[in-house]
């Protein structure tokens, strides 16, 4: 099965896919200095829920990129329905090739979705460039709790960092972390269950599916490795980014 169907599947009940809840995600809002009219862009939107708290708390306006198809139609549909589309743009494509405006945007973002240009220094450099000179940038990013990490689990991140690395690669960049937000045991809790839940669900819908091993493989996969490694020794966290100008 392919995996970004694998992930349609996983993340089925969810609207927000990374390990946060809806107030923070308007909270971080706050510290972004959102306000009507401010511009957005989000790389890896998802649903658009992010996009969607924004625009109705702050009246934002802005554009999301995610790949996946399923996802896209998924927060076009939410989008419709809440009357939006006035608001936000959904563009289904690879993120890494959008042709954003450069210095267009007063916050760009990246909520868990570095992997879209292979790690978190390369989405620094990447986005920097959508920003206007008192534009912010605000990424989702994993990090190690503690080391040492047993060695499968590391190799199988290699591009997790430790926050200190990841404070040092933003100056290196020409940022400074303004603010931060972690996400707790319980924001994690729900995130990985809220996965397993979906993938038991399909299961028990689709008894007979010729790719079900391939989906309680991914579902043994991600209970396994978040019990004996991840809870411990993984965190995830948004940080908010200001260029440095001192």
């Amino acid at each position: 099965m392919d995996m970004f169907e694998l992930y349609n599947i996983s993340e089925h009940y969810m609207e927000l896919i990374n390990p946060f809840d809806s107030q923070k995600i308007i909270t971080l809002g706050k510290f972004l200095g959102l306000k009507k009219g401010s511009r957005i862009i989000e790389f890896g939107s998802g649903f658009g829920e992010v996009l969607i708290l924004w625009t109705k708390e702050y009246g934002i306006t802005g554009v999301g990129i995610d790949i996946r198809e399923y996802a896209c139609q998924r927060a076009e549909k939410k989008i419709r329905e809440q009357g939006l589309e006035e608001s936000i743009e959904i563009v289904c494509g690879d993120g890494a090739k959008y042709p954003f405006t450069k210095q267009g945007y007063d916050v760009a973002a990246c909520i868990g979705a570095s992997f879209i240009w292979g790690d978190y220094r390369k989405t620094i450099k990447a986005m920097k460039d959508a920003i206007r000179p008192e534009g912010k940038l605000v990424i989702g990013e994993p990090y190690w709790v503690k080391e040492p990490v047993p060695e499968p689990y590391k190799e199988e991140n290699k591009v997790v960092h430790t926050e200190y690395e990841l404070l040092r690669i933003a100056r290196e960049e020409g940022f400074e972390f303004e603010y931060m937000m972690r996400a707790n045991l319980d924001d994690w809790d729900r995130y990985e269950a809220s996965n397993w839940y979906s993938l038991n669900r399909w299961l028990e819908e689709n008894p007979n599916h010729p790719e079900k091993q391939e989906v309680v493989d991914w579902l043994h996969k991600l209970q396994e490795e978040y019990l004996k490694f991840g809870r411990e020794y993984l965190g995830w966290a948004v940080y908010i980014m200001n260029p440095i100008k001192y």
